[in-house]
């Protein structure tokens, strides 16, 4: 179950963010590798979102997933979601940090207990 929160200083229409996180949902499942149906996105415009110290554009990206966060698809994620956001926001790749992490099963919360209560009561 994947949780990733975008922050860019790319102004959207209104009328093209829901769109945009649509967009961005299917391509991070396709990124990472899980069902969409398990993905949380979190999108946020920060017009204040500074990257070696200028507002060009730029991006934040964090990204939380269980059992599949390791080195090599770090750097792979990385450079795909680099792509993706120069293609669709025309930020390279140069400006802005993407952190990946897992914080195991028993530190990440769902149906009101944690997914180790979960797997453990399956």
């Amino acid at each position: 179950m994947p949780l990733l929160t975008l922050i860019t200083n790319v102004k959207l229409d209104d009328a093209k963010i829901k769109p945009f996180v649509s967009e961005f949902s299917k391509k991070a499942s396709e990124i990472i590798g899980k069902p969409e149906v398990e993905f949380s996105i979190d999108f946020h415009y920060n017009p204040n979102l500074a990257f070696s110290g200028t507002f060009e554009p730029a991006v934040r990206l964090h990204v939380i997933s269980l059992w599949n966060t390791n080195p090599e698809n770090a750097k792979k994620w990385s450079k795909e979601f680099s792509e993706f956001f120069l293609e669709s926001l025309g930020v390279s790749s140069d400006r802005g940090h993407m952190a990946f992490t897992d914080p195991g099963d028993a530190f990440l919360g769902f149906k009101g207990t944690t997914v180790a209560a979960l797997r453990a009561s399956s």
